[in-house]
């Protein structure tokens, strides 16, 4: 993901949706018809700290996003 940082950062600025993590984070997913690996979501798991500030975890790419989580936040 080191080469991913405009779509981390998009993908936390502009997702399709946010969904509950452990411990206090976030996940944000957005979906990309093309990706290194094919078409793939784009998962970041972020903590808030408040007021616009915060910090991304990790991200990854999946084929299949938590459908388990709680949503937090759809358009």
């Amino acid at each position: 993901m080191a080469d991913q940082q405009d779509r981390i950062l998009e993908t936390v600025n502009q997702p399709d949706y946010v969904q509950e993590g452990d411990s206090g984070t976030l996940i944000a997913v957005k979906s990309y018809p093309k990706t290194p690996l094919s078409r793939k979501s784009c998962a970041v798991v972020y903590r808030e700290l408040g007021d616009g500030d915060g910090f991304v975890v990790t991200a990854y790419f999946t084929s299949r996003p938590a459908v388990w989580r709680r949503m937090i936040w759809k358009p």
